[in-house]
């Protein structure tokens, strides 16, 4: 069990890319130089192979960490058992204008006593399938390339070159200080500008600025303020700043369960994360970033309505190929996956997904103009002839396609935002039958949706649950304190849910059986119990799923319901938006 928790990891980001730090001072997962390029440490994924960079006291210690408030600088502590406290301080500088350059600057200071620092810089670059040419210019200066990438070290700790490595070491007593900076290389290239070693703590302390001076543009003043404060950073942290795309994970393969197939690569922005990141975003006061956000939307899904995507590149790629890599896999989860063929799937919520997120950047003062109304208007029109057709679902499954309730909920919802848009934007090309399509949809839907229960079947003509019929009352297809959505939330919280932690589904979706519980769909139960009126049991059920975050707030996207353990891509953005939209809903329904 050499693999640390998947929640023992901190996360370090400057919204080009992003870095895991565990809790014994190790970089055990950093793509560089975009989140989705290949990782030069992954030893998150392959404990021998993936590659790290650790410094750390030589001595057993006990180790305490936290978030310098109000930003994402990452502050380590160690107590040694000869009495020594260093803290590590770990970022990726970002400068005013929000941007990053591929660096990492870690800082470590002796607070109390003296100890030995132990420093282990081991870059295995493509996912661990090169190990690098380490060359040492000094004994504080070192590059390491192979292939395509190369990475700059410089550090005062004093290294030296060990079998593609490079380690060292330096004693250090009270007040002393030692700085690191590691900087990508792009094509080689070893003229690059990196932040001067004596500069370190000065830029820390910029970056330290940069995110607090974006905290105070947050309005929410309502309840679990903290929470929301810091879902809100994870968000921003899984910006890619060029673009404006936010992606799912920064992570690739991490397991739905420990040893099994469900591993997925999450380094993608899902058209289903569009609109409750736009909705999130708008109501925490972030409108410069829900603004990029739908920036990148506009482009990227920009086309024949025909070739919407579920996912695309956060550069706007279409193309985002499916193929298996020669690695462990996390505590042996395999097959490890790099790019995602659910690319190819037809998934119905995406529809409505677009047109959600276009009704609500609408709403909160955002222009629709002429062109992008045109491929709206296209949008809906497909839409329109093929939602009778059944899809892969909300969940993606990798079997036979069904007619799923939820989906055509979604094509619900793009023909009802449709109709609304174009009598907002006093749109007269809007067809008379897109109305007719909609009542025809919601008729269809509470006829053979609903099962013997009196609450909502997970598909036409089968039995079964699915969590994803909570969305019915986010996206207005139903009022949260209906009859049949009284009766489906009390059928989620009797088949689906473990103390108050829900199952997306329990039927056969094409893969062996394997997955804990998913993070957004218990809030998700918390958005349905509040909005029917039941706010106490909400609030109490609340306060439990965010117990399950890690010390430093962290989410990922599943929990084992029999331990509390985290599982899946890490951290996830739905299972923070989700804890956002739950505590605004919350605040809503409390008065508070």
């Amino acid at each position: 069990m050499t693999y640390p928790p998947i929640g023992d990891y901190g996360l370090i980001g400057d919204m080009h890319s992003a870095a895991l730090v565990s809790k014994d001072g190790s970089i055990d997962w950093l793509c560089l130089p975009r989140f989705d390029s290949n990782a030069a440490f992954s030893r998150i994924l392959d404990w021998d192979r993936g590659g790290h960079f650790r410094i750390a006291p030589e001595e057993e210690s006990t180790v305490t960490r936290r978030y310098h408030p109000d930003t994402n600088v990452l502050e380590t502590t160690f107590r040694t058992a000869g009495g020594a406290v260093f803290q590590l301080v770990d970022c990726m500088p970002v400068t005013s204008d929000g941007f990053g350059d591929g660096c990492v600057l870690r800082l470590v200071r002796c607070l109390e006593g003296s100890g030995r620092i132990h420093f282990d810089l081991s870059p295995r670059f493509d996912f661990g399938q090169t190990v690098p040419r380490v060359e040492l210019e000094s004994p504080h200066r070192g590059v390491a390339f192979g292939g395509a990438d190369g990475i700059l070290v410089e550090s005062e700790i004093p290294m030296e070159r060990q079998d593609g490595s490079a380690v060292g070491s330096m004693d250090m007593a009270e007040g002393d200080t030692a700085s690191t900076v590691l900087t990508y290389l792009a094509e080689h290239r070893r003229d690059v500008e990196s932040v001067p070693l004596a500069d370190v703590e000065t830029s820390i302390e910029s970056t330290i600025g940069y995110w607090r001076n974006w905290v105070e543009q947050c309005t929410y003043d309502g309840p679990y303020r903290e929470s929301v404060v810091r879902s809100a950073l994870v968000l921003k942290l899984l910006t890619y700043g060029p673009t404006g795309a936010i992606l799912a994970a920064p992570t690739t393969s991490l397991p739905e369960e420990i040893g099994g197939i469900r591993n997925w690569d999450y380094r993608y922005t899902w058209l289903r994360d569009a609109a409750m990141n736009i909705y999130a975003l708008f109501t925490l006061g972030f409108a410069t970033e829900a603004g990029e956000f739908m920036d990148w939307l506009r482009w990227a899904t920009a086309g024949r309505a025909a070739d919407l995507q579920v996912m695309y590149g956060i550069g706007g790629e279409r193309q985002l190929p499916e193929r298996q890599l020669a690695l462990e896999g996390y505590r042996g989860s395999r097959p490890v996956r790099v790019g995602n063929a659910a690319t190819d799937q037809f998934q119905m919520d995406a529809y409505g997904y677009l047109l959600d997120t276009a009704w609500l950047f609408h709403r909160h003062g955002g222009h629709i103009d002429d062109e992008f109304w045109g491929f709206l208007h296209e949008v809906t029109d497909h839409l329109c002839e093929c939602w009778k057709k059944p899809d892969q679902g909300i969940w993606e499954i990798r079997d036979i396609p069904r007619h799923f309730v939820t989906s055509k909920v979604f094509a619900w919802v793009t023909v009802d935002r449709a109709v609304r848009l174009a009598e907002a934007l006093g749109k007269d090309d809007a067809p008379a039958h897109w109305a007719t399509i909609r009542d025809e949809i919601k008729t269809e839907v509470l006829e053979r949706g609903i099962d013997d229960t009196g609450g909502f079947r997970g598909a036409y003509d089968r039995e079964g649950l699915d969590a994803s019929a909570l969305l019915m009352p986010l996206v207005r297809f139903i009022d949260a304190d209906d009859p049949r959505m009284i009766a489906t939330v009390e059928a989620i919280q009797t088949g689906l849910a473990r103390d108050g932690l829900v199952r997306r589904y329990l039927t056969d979706d094409g893969l062996p059986p394997g997955e804990g519980s998913f993070l957004i769909c218990s809030y998700w139960l918390v958005d349905n119990l509040a909005m029917a009126g039941r706010v106490e049991e909400a609030e109490s059920l609340f306060q439990r799923l965010n117990g399950y975050a890690n010390d430093l707030g962290l989410l990922a996207e599943e929990v084992d319901a029999r331990d509390g353990t985290h599982l899946g891509n890490y951290p996830q953005a739905f299972s923070h938006v989700g804890l956002i939209g739950a505590a605004i809903n919350l605040a809503g329904a409390s008065g508070r």
